[in-house]
């Protein structure tokens, strides 16, 4: 919510959605499967603008992109990220009442990215803080 008021142009809901999508809170492989989701949301994302290009109806639109977007998935072996790239393509295609098709899905993949973001920092400094102390009660 904060990073929507310093930036205006980043809708926070579609972040924290993101963000929770992303985020791993348990197991030694947390960071790495974060990344993957990271990775895997990117492709959702540049997907979805591809998409937006096609100019294709929904659900059309969704369903040839979903159909896109797994493909990539198996090809850069990101199948653990896959519900992520779903979503985010999603959340890019998603018609609002607004004429501006384009800067909504900017602000969208604004907000995925920022998301992404967000959740890596969480995982990173929480992952760290939990290895430090589990360390420190070891020894």
């Amino acid at each position: 919510y904060l990073l929507s008021l310093w930036v205006s142009r980043i809708d926070y809901i579609w972040a924290l959605i993101s963000a929770v999508l992303v985020m791993s809170p348990e197991g030694k492989d947390a960071q790495d499967l974060s990344l993957t989701r990271i990775k895997g949301n990117i492709i959702g994302c540049l997907v979805g603008v591809l998409f937006l290009f096609a100019a294709l109806e929904n659900p059309v639109n969704i369903i040839a992109g979903a159909f896109v977007s797994l493909m990539l998935c198996y090809a850069f072996n990101l199948v653990a990220g896959a519900r992520s790239t779903l979503v985010a393509l999603i959340i890019t295609l998603m018609h609002t009442e607004s004429v501006d098709y384009w800067g909504a899905a900017a602000t969208r993949v604004a907000a995925v990215v920022a998301g992404c973001a967000i959740a890596l920092l969480v995982t990173n400094f929480f992952h760290s803080f939990l290895r430090l102390e589990y360390s420190e009660t070891n020894s």
